[in-house]
């Protein structure tokens, strides 16, 4: 009886405290929730992680709406605002893991590291008394130790080849710079390339800086290389948008159910509003840089080159919590000047679906056959200058499209690959060859121009391989034999010489989008073509209304 009373009462309570809640005047969907919670986290058979509760049923809430709105806890958030802010503090180098052992690449000029005389080369084996050499040490677990406020100290131990002992330094964190830009240079005398892999903080500064040193050097027209660009910041991406556009063009709007629509205009001010250009994109360019290369590409500014882009057209607005975690809501579409949204299509709630799009446009055949792709013709569009007809229905489809080149791609590459085996030779051959390389080629073009991969190199790039169990085919290797000698020879480069930019000289000599955006830069009459007619080819691909 006793137990039975118990059980009684305590309903008897939490009906109360129920109902005494529900005096509050809150909408009953809400009250629904908070009653459930509370009786979880009362009655519930096994103790319960309260905290760990709402966190799973913000998820859960916010899974059942779009692909795009998440929750992070605070450790998460961090590491995902970090490289958007434009900087950390830290101790500044850029290393690379071979094996289990830390090698510096590089130290970032003029800072922490750089200033008390860390090397290139050398091998960091103590972090504050702590061994990371031989531990097999997580990347992130280094970088924890490495990193801290700035002002801090930390007394690293390091293996220099040709030094006997190991070498103290003691290094005060400073802020280090991320950077948006990975290449700038100039492919010819008249053309200048640049690669943004980010739209974060600072890309706009940055790029305005890198298009003034190539302007310096000869620069009459530009390649735009966003291939690869996940996006950011939205406002990165409208000022720079706001440099190649005539005062009171749209750059881009936003608009949602509750959210009214709201415009980016151009102000006039813009420096490069006459400058001949092309924009690289891929299936990976997102967000960010899909509002840049729309807006270009309604306003009939530049030639867009490359694969359709991924179709991420969703707003976000973030929502920060007193413990740091963050929700991110969608709360707006984004569209183009021309009025297309560019978010692909999605079931709410079916997440995996979504994430399965980019394979299924691979099985499909759209990266590889222009045969394979189908425009809408109910999603027809025309651009706001020319009216030349583009198409919606998800992502930015390229002015000119150019198919992914697999005919050096194999089982072999994909292995030596994955298991890191590129990356291990470089390291142990710079180690080796470093001075020999910079004394023989004084810059990354000397370099490119006269250093060739041997056959030897690989042979002891085989021998690499076999020893971490990736079986040596003759057949498959013959296949991608140029492509790793290529990538071998760009990741020396880089490695050597401390440029960003070196990696990108080498292998863009095979990039074929870049190809094609080179002789389309080149071809005036074709490019001019291209952005008052558009791709006639388009045409024969449309499938019509209800058919």
């Amino acid at each position: 009886m006793k137990k039975i009373f118990f059980v009684v009462g305590l309903g008897l309570v939490l009906s109360l405290s129920m109902t005494a809640q529900r005096t509050v005047s809150m909408p009953q969907s809400l009250q629904k929730l908070l009653n459930a919670e509370y009786a979880i986290s009362s009655l519930y058979v096994d103790s319960v992680n309260e905290d760990k509760l709402i966190e799973d049923a913000i998820k859960g809430m916010l899974e059942s709406l779009d692909p795009h709105s998440s929750y992070t806890d605070a450790k998460e958030t961090k590491e995902l605002e970090e490289p958007l802010q434009g900087e950390f503090s830290g101790v500044g180098i850029q290393f690379n893991m071979n094996k289990d052992t830390l090698y510096v690449i590089q130290t970032v000029p003029g800072g922490p590291s750089e200033r008390v005389g860390v090397l290139a080369g050398d091998r960091i084996i103590y972090v504050n008394d702590t061994i990371i050499a031989g531990v097999k040490m997580k990347n992130s677990d280094i970088q924890k130790r490495l990193r801290g406020k700035k002002g801090t100290n930390v007394t690293i131990k390091v293996k220099r080849p040709g030094v006997k002992e190991l070498i103290t330094f003691r290094i005060t964190r400073d802020n280090i710079p991320l950077h948006s830009i990975d290449a700038q240079y100039m492919l010819d005398e008249k053309t200048g390339y640049l690669r943004i892999s980010r739209f974060g903080a600072k890309t706009h500064e940055e790029m305005m800086d890198a298009l003034h040193e190539l302007k310096k050097q000869g620069m009459t027209q530009l390649i735009m290389d966003l291939s690869d660009n996940g996006g950011g910041y939205l406002n990165a991406a409208i000022d720079m948008c706001n440099e190649f556009l005539d005062r009171g063009q749209l750059m881009v709007y936003t608009e949602g159910q509750n959210s009214p629509r709201n415009e980016a205009n151009a102000n006039g001010w813009g420096n490069y509003k006459d400058l001949h250009m092309v924009v690289m994109v891929n299936q990976y360019s997102a967000s960010a840089a899909e509002i840049f290369a729309g807006a270009m590409q309604d306003w009939d500014r530049a030639v867009i080159v490359g694969r359709r882009t991924f179709g991420k057209g969703l707003v976000q607005r973030p929502f920060k919590f007193d413990d740091g975690s963050m929700m991110r809501l969608t709360v707006a579409r984004y569209y183009t000047p021309s009025g297309r949204c560019i978010q692909k299509p999605y079931n709410r709630g079916d997440k995996k679906a979504y994430e399965n799009e980019l394979l299924d446009r691979a099985n499909e055949g759209e990266y590889y056959s222009l045969d394979s792709i189908q425009f809408n013709d109910s999603l027809r569009y025309t651009t706001r200058l020319n009216g030349r007809t583009i198409y919606g229905g998800g992502g930015v489809m390229p002015d000119v499209y150019v198919p992914v080149d697999t005919s050096e791609y194999s089982t072999y590459y994909r292995d030596m690959t994955a298991k890191g085996i590129i990356n291990q030779y470089v390291i142990s051959y710079v180690d080796k060859h470093r001075k020999s390389i910079a004394k023989q080629f004084a810059t990354v073009k000397d370099f490119d121009n006269g250093f060739v991969v041997t056959d030897e190199m690989m042979r002891d790039f085989i021998a690499k391989g076999e020893q971490d169990s990736v079986k040596y085919d003759e057949e498959k290797y013959r296949t991608s034999e140029n492509l790793l000698k290529a990538i071998i020879k760009g990741l020396i480069a880089r490695d050597v010489y401390g440029d960003p930019s070196a990696y990108s000289i080498i292998i863009n000599h095979r990039n074929r989008d870049l190809q094609a955006a080179v002789e389309v830069l080149n071809d005036r009459e074709r490019f001019d073509r291209l952005l008052r007619e558009g791709n006639p080819e388009y045409e024969r691909l449309v499938k019509k209304s209800g058919k």
